[in-house]
């Protein structure tokens, strides 16, 4: 029994490879490739105590050479080893999720477009579920709008406009609105 738990120690104490070292060091890079692209605002929100690593950062941004960039970027690394990157990494999630969100609402508006210009005039209802207040009239038009301009070749001014409708209904009604 002792053989199995020197074992199973030696397992744990076992060196990591050079292949796991590298890729450990570029992700480190990476953040630091990330972290140079902050303005300095947002640089200090992160939770980064190194003063040596902050310089280097800054730094970073006034290289104009690629191999000194490069160089630089490795320092940038290597300074990072000596830090947990995990609060740091928490922080950039944290501070990207409103522009995602952002993202995934304009590509939700983007399909409900589609889907709606698809449907023809019928795709009326698709918008009046979401938001009961919207102009039927108006969107309508721009339905029937983009058809015509379809049918013409014409380039896509009531798509357009559409989105727009269909973002200022989603910035100005709260789903409380939607019950009137």
């Amino acid at each position: 029994m002792p053989d199995r738990d020197n074992n199973a120690l030696e397992q744990e104490q076992e060196p990591v490879s050079k292949s796991e070292l590298k890729r450990r060091m570029t992700a480190l890079q990476d953040l630091g490739e990330t972290l140079a692209s902050l303005n300095d605002k947002k640089l200090a929100k992160l939770p980064i105590d190194d003063e040596r690593l902050l310089i280097a950062i800054r730094e970073t941004r006034q290289i104009r050479s690629n191999s000194a960039r490069r160089r630089h970027m490795q320092f940038i690394g290597k300074l990072m080893r000596n830090i947990d990157s995990q609060p740091i990494e928490q922080a950039l999630r944290v501070m990207r999720r409103p522009q995602q969100q952002h993202n995934e609402n304009f590509h939700q508006l983007e399909q409900l477009r589609e889907e709606v210009l698809a449907a023809g005039p019928a795709g009326v209802e698709l918008i009046i579920k979401q938001w009961p207040r919207a102009d039927r009239q108006q969107l309508r038009q721009l339905i029937l709008q983009h058809q015509r301009e379809q049918k013409n070749n014409r380039p896509p001014a009531a798509s357009r406009k559409l989105f727009r409708y269909l973002r200022d209904l989603q910035e100005n009604y709260s789903p409380e609105d939607a019950g009137g």
